[in-house]
């Protein structure tokens, strides 16, 4: 398969991602871990999600379906051991930075994925300022280049750190140069990286490290399999977790109100009839595809559906309730309700 290239954000560096995938997964039995599935997504297609912003993602390991698109790379030898895997895959990427990242991470999200990404950053600068209030200029001339930025002064690296403090070096993010320079370094003093561990790179790195209990967590055991499958169908998350999984499965990109839809729902089953909830939903999101897609058309779509659904309830609550008499004296008898902006009948055979 190709690179996936979406599009970047204003201002935003690029950035590109290696997900080391090959591992004998021992504790496993040998199993295929990255195909091992939570939440019905596999371990490697969740950590795919949680990237899907770089500007280039390199799998390191045997190719397989994805849910996107990704370039494929291999140690030499193959099963060489991570730093030979990062090296195979740091070679397929160009961006100033690089995200490393395991393939049995279930709970890493974008945003961890932008916060390390942030943490690294922090002390690069953009434009040169003064007092944190704008681009520096003077008579005469506009705001400096990018090419006056100043030099870059923060860490190597930014990794996480699990619940007993210790370092997780597979969901970081790095400078790729200081990364390609240590490894030249450590090949050149052991004639070859095969064999290494990952602590010989992390020991030559200046890296910063960000707590994080949840998005660190890997899956190692089986155990670790059965817990991370669990905490996904608690209460707090189970919603998330579907919806993520349903919009990877059909291939959607979009972030809606779920609230929303609840809602919308809600009121469809509840002034309608049961049923109602999930067709109108469905009408929902048809309509809002009919208008050109995106959380607006959604939300514009939804709030047409619901209004409709109240308006429903509110006749079956109500009743028909009879009408005025003529000049505004009690209910004329048998005369149903009609709406207010009815108009009469005046032919001349009316009754």
């Amino acid at each position: 398969m190709t690179a996936y290239e979406p599009p970047g954000g204003p201002g935003a560096e690029a950035y590109d991602a290696v997900v080391l995938a090959g591992g004998a997964a021992r504790r496993l039995g040998g199993v295929d871990k990255p195909g091992v599935r939570v939440g019905g997504r596999s371990l490697l297609d969740r950590v795919l999600t949680a990237c899907a912003d770089a500007r280039t993602t390199v799998v390191v390991a045997e190719p397989r379906a994805t849910a996107r698109p990704v370039l494929w790379a291999r140690e030499t030898p193959p099963g060489g051991g991570p730093l030979a895997a990062l090296e195979a895959g740091l070679r397929r990427t160009t961006a100033p930075y690089v995200v490393v990242l395991s393939a049995d991470l279930p709970f890493l999200d974008g945003g961890t994925v932008r916060r390390l990404l942030d943490a690294l950053r922090e002390n690069d600068g953009g434009p040169l300022t003064t007092s944190g209030r704008g681009p520096l200029t003077g008579p005469g001339r506009g705001p400096l280049t990018t090419s006056s930025r100043r030099p870059l002064t923060g860490p190597d690296g930014v990794l996480l750190t699990d619940p007993d403090g210790r370092d997780q070096p597979l969901v970081a993010a790095y400078r790729a140069e200081s990364l390609r320079r240590r490894l030249t370094g450590l090949a050149a003093e052991h004639g070859g990286l095969a064999g290494l561990p990952l602590r010989r790179l992390t020991a030559r790195l200046d890296l910063t490290r960000l707590p994080d209990p949840v998005a660190s967590f890997d899956c190692d055991t089986w155990d670790d399999i059965a817990t991370a499958r669990a905490r996904i169908r608690e209460h707090g998350h189970v919603l998330d977790e579907w919806i993520s999984a349903a919009k990877a499965e059909l291939g959607i990109d979009l972030d809606v109100d779920t609230g929303v839809l609840l809602d919308l729902a809600r009121d469809a089953a509840h002034g309608v009839a049961r049923p109602a909830a999930p067709l109108t939903t469905f009408l929902v999101g048809y309509a809002a595809a009919r208008a050109g897609g995106g959380p607006d058309a959604v939300a514009e779509a939804a709030r047409k559906a619901a209004a409709l659904a109240l308006r429903w309830a509110d006749e079956e609550t109500s009743g028909a309730r009879p009408a005025a008499g003529p000049a505004g004296g009690e209910p004329s008898e048998g005369r149903p309700d009609v709406a207010p902006d009815a108009t009469p009948d005046t032919r001349p055979d009316a009754g």
